[in-house]
This record gives C-alpha cells, sequence and structure tokens, in this order.
C-alpha cells in the first residue's frame, strides 16, 4: 500500500491509501485494480465509489430520465486527470474558454453548478462576471464544506446544450477571486481571501456541473474508444 492525499482549499487535505485487489463487476471475471481507502467515507450512506474509468466496459451510459423529443446530444472531449491516478478516477469532458481548455465534469448528485476558483476568473474574464452575496458552506466531498459565492455573467456561455448564466464559485480554491469585480460593495467580512503564488496553472480548472442544469439531460454516455462524452439534454 503507499498513501495519497487530496486537498480541498488552503487548509483541507483527506489521507488515505491505496492497494491492489481482484475486483469483480457483474458477471466479469476478477481483474486487478487499485482501491483507495480513507477514514471519511467520500459521500453519506455509501461504502465506497467508483468511477466510469474503473469499469472494464467500453461504453458507459448514465441514465438520469426518459428521453424526450426534442433532446439534443453534444459530444465532448473526454480526458482523464492525469496524474497517477489518471486511468483508474475521474473522467472529464473538455470546453474552451479564453482558447484554453477547461474541464468539467458532469455531477447529478450535487444539487448546484459550481467552478473554483481558477475557472470562475477565466469566466468572469471571458464573459464579464461579478460576485455576489456572502458566502455559505457547500459540501464538495468527504462531508468537506467549501465557502461559496454567486458569479453572475453577463453574457451566458454555453456547455453543449446547457446554457449557464450564473454559477457557484469556490472562492478560494486553485486560486482565489479577488480580480472578479464584486457586485456587493463589501464582500463577507468573514471570508479569508488567499492570495496563490506562481503562475496561474489552467489545469487545475474545473468547472462541475450539477443537477440545476442536469436536470435538463436524460443521459451521459462515457465512451472511451472513441475519447467521448456524450450529453443529451433538452
Amino acid at each position: 500500500m503507499f498513501g495519497f492525499a487530496m486537498d480541498f482549499g488552503p487548509k483541507v487535505t483527506v489521507t488515505g491509501r491505496t492497494a491492489v485487489a481482484h475486483v469483480a463487476f457483474g458477471s466479469d471475471k476478477p481483474a486487478r485494480q487499485r482501491i483507495g481507502f480513507t477514514a471519511k467515507p467520500f459521500a453519506a450512506g455509501f461504502a465506497g465509489v467508483f468511477g466510469p474509468g474503473s469499469l472494464p466496459d467500453p461504453v458507459i451510459r448514465f441514465h438520469l430520465r426518459d428521453a424526450i423529443a426534442g433532446e439534443r446530444t453534444t459530444a465532448f472531449p473526454m480526458v482523464d486527470q492525469g496524474d497517477l491516478f489518471g486511468g483508474w478516477a475521474e473522467r472529464f469532458a473538455v470546453i474552451m474558454v479564453e482558447g484554453q481548455p477547461m474541464r468539467v465534469r458532469f455531477d447529478p448528485h450535487h444539487p448546484n453548478s459550481v467552478a473554483n476558483a481558477g475557472a470562475a476568473v477565466r469566466l468572469a474574464r471571458a464573459y464579464g462576471g461579478t460576485l455576489s452575496g456572502t458566502t455559505s458552506p457547500t459540501e464538495i466531498a468527504f462531508g468537506v464544506e467549501r465557502p461559496i459565492r454567486t458569479l453572475t455573467l453577463k453574457t451566458p456561455f454555453t456547455v453543449g446544450p446547457l446554457t449557464i448564466g450564473t454559477l457557484g464559485v469556490r472562492t478560494v480554491d486553485q486560486g482565489n477571486t479577488d480580480t472578479i469585480a464584486d457586485a456587493d460593495q463589501q464582500a463577507d467580512p468573514n471570508e479569508v481571501v488567499v492570495t496563490g503564488k506562481g503562475k496561474h496553472d489552467i489545469k487545475n480548472d474545473r468547472l462541475a456541473i450539477g443537477a440545476d442544469l442536469l436536470a435538463r439531460c436524460s443521459s451521459i454516455v462515457f465512451d472511451k474508444p472513441a475519447k467521448q462524452i456524450r450529453l443529451s439534454c433538452r
């Protein structure tokens, strides 16, 4: 076994260890796969969690609801997270913002769409965004809550069939939002903004599309041979 750590903002770290075990899905023969173990559960009420990259099937389809007339399917390039666990964990769709790629995660199990600070700065710059409201805690994963404010865009942008004009922002994660104009004259006095050092690494920018937008969608398909994620929505 060897250890790993996941950072959620500047002060919260979840640690764990991994080991290789034989895992069988359905009628498939057991195959060797690396598993991560943490003291904190990833989500309340579940013994474990796995993503499309863990399954042996070449195409994985998540059924959200029955399809209806007038739906449109959009195909996005699909990438993994690119580190030691790249082939094992999440799969991201890729969109272009300011001529540079941004990774998008489709997350129907969380109620709201949220961007981390680095992604929010780029979106605000590209589409004329302002922050408003005080911070409110939102659960991200492993029971970890992060401060969220609302980003309103002057020009909504699209992610395939979805149009986004407002979303939540993790104001101090993977950068900070102090360069975004504040619609309120005074931000929350209890909010602590951490100014990062060094050049902004756009590979860390993340946008999570939650149930507030995915309620319009019937399915999410992860096609590993085609390296595509296909989203079907009205």
